[in-house]
């Protein structure tokens, strides 16, 4: 058993996959090589399954780590979780030592509240961003953490509001529109768990870490490790990492590549991307991407940059690399 619990990723690296789990375990090792991941910690597996074997209640000091662990992230990314000027916001995810997909959504823009809302719309000078986002956040919370039924509850409602105000898509829906869902979700939650939405983002992480360790239990993930005979006592880490934003403006951008042609293996950089956008954007279907080509007009320098970088990552891991990216107001 190992004694320390929570990792930065600059602490771990690629051969820690049992303890960091896959995905920690690289983020781990490409923060190493010096490619700008965005900060972030790593809850181990064994800390999981203390969790489980323990009647799924918190190991005794566990969120005081976490506490020391994010100041440090706070102090890399010059933001403060919670704060009301320059609030740090986080994305949760499971990261098992073996892939389990499906196994655990993952809960995005954690730290928002009534008050750091407020304070994105004054950075980023967005409010249709910022309310989406809360919006996005709540529709996550409640589905992931507290496991209320997505489409019901919360997509339903996001529909009213589109009939309201006469529109196809949600990239169309006015910021008052998107404001408008906040109490009404708010209420939802209530309504349905009996319990207030937590305004606390040390709550909401709490909860958001609990939900990713009890996941790892879930019907579906039992199913499939019995099926791909995965040993049910590995457990799941919890990787919480600082958030960027490919949505702020058309100095952002998101996209998914391959270091060659996954088809045909051409050695050519092949991939699509989106300025503007979030991750879910690309894939979801809602707008077109651009093939990666087109980076190299829009933003040459940083098309450059991230070639260089799956080269990198390439060489180092020796195979053909899968990759995603968000470039932050000019930053990749």
């Amino acid at each position: 058993m190992t004694e320390k619990r929570v990792w930065l990723f600059r602490e771990g690296n690629a051969d820690m996959r049992n303890l960091l789990g896959g995905k920690g375990a690289n983020l781990a090792e490409m923060t190493n090589l010096g490619l700008p991941v965005p900060p972030g910690l790593t809850i181990t597996t064994e800390t999981c399954m203390d969790y489980i074997n323990n009647g799924n209640k918190m190991p005794e000091g566990l969120m005081d780590e976490v506490r020391a662990a994010l100041k440090d992230v706070e102090a890399q990314k010059g933001q403060k979780f919670g704060d009301a000027q320059n609030p740090l916001l986080v994305s949760v995810r499971s990261g098992a030592r073996v892939s389990m997909p499906g196994m655990m959504e993952t809960i995005l823009n954690l730290g928002l509240n009534d008050q750091t809302v407020e304070a994105m719309i004054k950075l980023t000078n967005n409010p249709r961003f910022c309310y989406d986002s809360y919006r996005r956040f709540l529709t996550m919370f409640g589905s992931v953490a507290w496991e209320m039924d997505r489409q019901k509850y919360f997509e339903s409602e996001l529909e009213k509001v589109k009939e309201r105000e006469g529109v196809k898509q949600d990239t169309e829906i006015s910021a008052e529109g998107l404001k408008s869902l906040i109490p009404v979700y708010k209420n939802i939650i209530k309504e349905v768990t009996g319990k207030e939405f937590p305004q606390d983002p040390y709550v909401q992480l709490q909860e958001a870490i609990e939900a990713v360790f009890r996941s790892w239990n879930i019907p579906r993930a039992v199913a499939y490790r019995n099926m791909n005979k995965i040993d049910h006592n590995f457990g799941t880490a919890v990787n919480v990492q600082s958030m960027v934003f490919g949505n702020m403006g058309d100095d952002c951008a998101t996209g998914v590549s391959f270091t060659r042609n996954p088809a045909t293996g051409e050695n050519k950089f092949y991939g699509e991307y989106l300025t503007n956008a979030q991750g879910e954007d690309v894939v979801a279907g809602i707008r077109t991407p651009k093939p990666i080509a087109e980076l190299e007009t829009e933003m040459p320098d940083l098309y450059k940059q991230y070639v260089d970088i799956a080269k990198k990552l390439e060489l180092g891991y020796k195979d053909v690399q899968d990759m995603e990216f968000t470039i932050e107001k000019g930053k990749l």
